[in-house]
């Protein structure tokens, strides 16, 4: 089907073969500069206007046209770099007929380079005044109005690159990211763990409880998952003496799509050889501190709600939160049957798998407990049945060592004393077998080759997991995940 053009577009393909005609590639060659926009509006924005006069200080930049005043023999135009914008004096005395004719005949949206003299008008904006121009690009397609952008957020996500060239905020989340995660392992390396990489393929589904996507391995004629957690890979290297490894790395789950999920994701997973629980809590308060430092702030407006990263976590069990929210006190309730009928009689439904003490205990938590944790908590003591990899507390075998970070009413990371019992981890193993015979498709594999790692003897281990792309929302205060991914997964245009 021939594609249609507006009308705008194709003035502009013909003034693309225009500049063929003059002999310009429309799609530019190499081009050098030496100096960004807000690097020189940094430098020079304190110095007078007068100033400027007894100086001769040249730059060469190079962007995207963002704004153009054309006045005849001279006019302003607005390039817009990587760091920022900055105003460009152009006039056909300083840089010849010729030259100007072709700055005259360029569109919004045109990536161009100068080479001029700093200087700054008498409103005292820091300007570039051209004495060479060059076209480097042509843009066939307009840019949205300067002043709405793209306003559909499904637009916004689908199109990011006209999103980064328009909205400033997605840009500077855009570039914070990465700042953010450089800054957690510049932080890890420092306490002496090693960045690892271990596979995304993999024939089991361990690690956590969630529905895989599933691929074909043509050359093996087998099935294979992509994974939905990092744990098992790297707990094998705790047994090959590795004894502090972390790696951030993509995760992939089956499952919906809101604010806080996306089909895939990033995640740090860390172990740390003869630690524990409060080994984690300590390092993770640490590693939030140095990420404030790099955003420059310790209140974050995020979820509705002001959080202040500065103060000390709090430390809370479930059992503690479900009584502050229900006056119900689960840790002193040992009768299954009581636990059922308390569920009944508040309404929380449970699948066949479900109806023991532990699930309850999380149900209700979940219910009632976890949209109230609005300060960094360090919610611990989680029950047996939904912790199958996590170390029994020694005091309620009940429950596991095991805590998870709540922010915000949402759970940034998830750490544990780690199960290195090859004995219970395989009855651990088994009972998930058994939960997904109850209809627990979320339920974990039996990974043999773990359990004979296990049995050459694992250290005494924490592990954590954190969420990147969460840390990442809190640390930018954006309150949708689809914000800090550059490319969510999006359904197709047209589907509801």
């Amino acid at each position: 089907m021939e594609r249609e053009f507006t009308e705008q577009e194709l003035v502009r393909r013909e003034k693309l073969n225009n500049l063929r005609e003059l002999g310009l590639d429309p799609f530019g060659h190499r081009f050098e500069r030496d100096s960004f926009a807000q690097d020189i509006k940094d430098k020079y924005s304190d110095i007078d206007h007068d100033a400027f006069e007894s100086m001769d200080d040249t730059a060469t930049v190079a962007g995207r046209i963002m704004f153009i005043r054309k006045m005849g023999k001279a006019s302003f135009f607005t390039i817009k770099d990587k760091t920022g914008s900055i105003q460009i004096y152009i006039s056909i005395n300083d840089i010849g007929e010729d030259s100007y004719n072709l700055f005259k005949s360029a569109d919004i949206g045109d990536i161009v380079g100068v080479h001029g003299k700093i200087m700054k008008t008498k409103t005292g904006e820091v300007t570039i005044k051209c004495l060479e121009y060059t076209h480097l690009v042509k843009a066939l397609k307009p840019l949205p109005e300067k002043f709405h952008g793209l306003q559909d957020k499904e637009e916004r996500y689908r199109r990011r690159y006209v999103d980064l060239i328009m909205n400033d905020d997605a840009k500077n989340v855009a570039f914070l990211r990465p700042r953010i995660i450089r800054c957690i392992q510049n932080f890890l390396d420092g306490k002496g763990f090693v960045e690892v990489e271990t596979p995304v393929l993999t024939t089991l589904l361990t690690g956590a409880s969630a529905r895989p996507f599933v691929t074909h391995h043509n050359a093996q004629d087998m099935d294979m998952y992509l994974r939905i957690a990092l744990e098992l890979p790297l707990k094998r290297l705790l047994v090959g003496g590795m004894e502090a490894v972390y790696e951030i790395g993509r995760q992939f789950r089956n499952e919906g799509m809101d604010q806080k999920h996306n089909p895939e994701f990033t995640s740090l997973e860390a172990y740390l050889a003869y630690a524990n629980l409060d080994t984690w809590m300590d390092l993770t308060e640490e590693m939030y501190h140095e990420i404030a430092k790099v955003v420059g702030k310790d209140v974050y407006h995020w979820n509705g709600y002001d959080i202040d990263v500065s103060k000390p976590f709090r430390k809370a069990t479930m059992c503690e939160i479900i009584k502050e929210t229900t006056g119900i006190d689960f840790k002193n309730i040992t009768d299954l049957d009581e636990c059922l009928k308390l569920a009944k009689e508040h309404h929380i439904e449970l699948e066949e798998h479900e109806k023991t003490y532990g699930h309850i205990v999380s149900k209700f938590f979940e219910e009632y407990g976890e949209k109230t944790l609005i300060q960094p908590t360090f919610l611990c003591e989680h029950p047996l049945e939904i912790s199958p990899l996590t170390k029994k507390n020694p005091d309620d075998p009940r429950f596991v060592d095991r805590f998870e970070l709540f922010i915000g009413g949402t759970e940034l990371a998830n750490a544990y004393t780690e199960l290195n019992d090859p004995i219970d981890q395989l009855e651990r193993f088994e009972a998930q077998i058994a939960e997904r015979d109850l209809g627990n498709d979320e339920a974990n594999d039996i990974d043999y080759d773990f359990v004979e790692a296990l049995e050459y003897g694992m250290p005494p281990a924490g592990g954590i997991g954190y969420g990147i792309d969460r840390t990442v929302m809190l640390f930018t205060e954006q309150d949708s995940i689809r914000e800090v991914i550059l490319f969510p997964t999006m359904k197709e245009r047209g589907k509801n």
